[in-house]
């Protein structure tokens, strides 16, 4: 067996690649320009919605792997790192990556929608491993271990966004959206490894995701011609 398919067999891959890539991402800007960098940062696509009006779709994802300084890289790298593991175990590989990706995507189309500000930081899409891990607590709730697990995860979500209501510079809508975006995500692809999920479930997550990301681009793409 190869050294790459025993990592992909035995390791939390994607968790890892994902870091590594976030990481990259932050000594970029750091080590080119130092405190000096934010320009760069902009440059490599935070969250900016004029921008995104003017045509730059790709700030949906790129703002998930940029950050501010080194204590917001080191809080939100924590949390990809042991919730990642977590739900990379439960869903696998492609769907921890898929629910990663949505979920921040959803995180950044609210914020886009309802704030002006621009943001950055992966925030969005560890929220979107809370909302996954929500959505296992609420399919499986007759597991003992589960709900455990899923009672202090709801609890951790909830004083996470009741703390965001009392910080300055926090976008509380991308993590809103992040939680939600993996919450409707992580019911679309199901969980096989640990039950089955009705096809109804899946089909209205499915279809009340794609609703909502049309309603709130077209509300962002509006309030912003208003704006202009």
């Amino acid at each position: 067996m190869s050294v790459i398919k025993r990592w992909w067999q035995t390791e939390p891959a994607v968790t890892q690649v994902i870091l590594a890539v976030t990481v990259a991402f932050f000594l970029i800007p750091w080590l080119l320009m130092g405190s000096q960098g934010i320009w760069l940062v902009n440059m490599m696509g935070l969250k900016n919605n004029q921008a995104i009006i003017a045509g730059e779709w790709w700030r949906f994802i790129t703002p998930m792997f940029l950050h501010a300084n080194l204590t917001h890289i080191a809080l939100n790298a924590v949390v990809i790192y042991f919730m990642g593991v977590q739900i990379e175990a439960m869903f696998g590989h492609w769907r921890m990556l898929v629910i990663y990706l949505i979920g921040g995507i959803s995180g950044n189309i609210l914020s886009f929608a309802l704030s002006n500000n621009q943001s950055l930081g992966a925030s969005t899409a560890c929220f979107a491993l809370f909302g996954a891990f929500l959505m296992v607590g609420e399919s499986f709730w007759e597991n003992p271990v589960i709900r455990q697990l899923a009672s202090r995860f709801l609890l951790l979500t909830v004083i996470n966004l009741v703390f965001d209501l009392f910080s300055t510079g926090i976008d509380i809508w991308g993590h809103v959206g992040g939680a939600i975006g993996g919450f409707l995500i992580a019911y679309t692809l199901g969980v096989p490894r640990i039950g089955k999920i009705s096809n109804l479930k899946r089909i209205l997550a499915t279809v009340v995701l794609v609703i909502a990301w049309v309603a709130l681009l077209k509300m962002g793409f509006t309030n912003g011609e208003l704006t202009v």
